[in-house]
């Protein structure tokens, strides 16, 4: 298979759905994959005037690098860092009622997304495309699902304020309102949430 072949392939199978891919780059990558001694040249053809082009096939040693790394991936959990998963860990820099009506925009196109995803299976459905073919699919569509009852549930806590934290943390924004420095809203939120700080005070003990 000549670059341009794989590139049209990976296009036909939508691989760009569950692969971040850049396709301006699979020329390097196809040269890279050569000196590492991944592939080879395994013949050159011309068709009409168009330029030669180079078929490459895999190598024995390629072969085996595929099978162990598709042996790691499938068999040992690993940690994603997600970019949501960031946004949350510092989610107390915005005031409350901002971060609400963010997750909310996002629940919204989380939704949107979901609909074109169940669209997508019904299309799949329809032709009788084997599950082998959108197995990758449905795991997408497993984390959608996920993080949409996520979202939900922490809204709802966020609506009610009932959120472990939440006064403080609005108190903390209120107080940067009024142009409080910030050693002094450590000191006063230490002071007024004294219990649900307990904890970073056992920790310094």
């Amino acid at each position: 298979m000549h670059p341009y072949e794989m590139s049209s392939t990976l296009r036909e199978r939508r691989k760009e759905d569950s692969i971040k891919l850049n396709y301006g780059s699979l020329y390097s990558v196809v040269e890279s994959l050569q000196k590492r001694g991944l592939i080879e040249a395994a013949e050159t053809v011309r068709e009409g005037r168009r330029p030669e082009r180079t078929i490459y096939a895999i190598t024995e040693t390629g072969a085996q690098v595929m099978v162990d790394w598709m042996v790691e991936l499938l068999s040992t959990p690993k940690k994603e860092f997600t970019q949501f998963e960031a946004a949350l860990s510092l989610a107390g820099a915005l005031p409350p009622e901002q971060v609400i009506e963010l997750l909310g925009q996002r629940l919204r196109n989380l939704r949107f997304h979901q609909k074109a995803v169940e669209a997508m299976f019904e299309e799949a459905r329809a032709v009788k495309l084997p599950r082998l073919f959108m197995i990758e699919a449905e795991f997408s569509a497993a984390l959608l699902t996920a993080e949409i009852a996520f979202v939900e549930q922490l809204l709802a806590e966020l609506r009610t304020g009932t959120l472990g934290g939440f006064a403080m943390w609005q108190r903390m924004h209120e107080l940067r309102r009024a142009g409080v420095p910030p050693e002094k809203i450590e000191a006063k939120l230490n002071v007024e949430f004294a219990d649900e700080l307990a904890f970073a005070q056992d920790e310094d003990a």
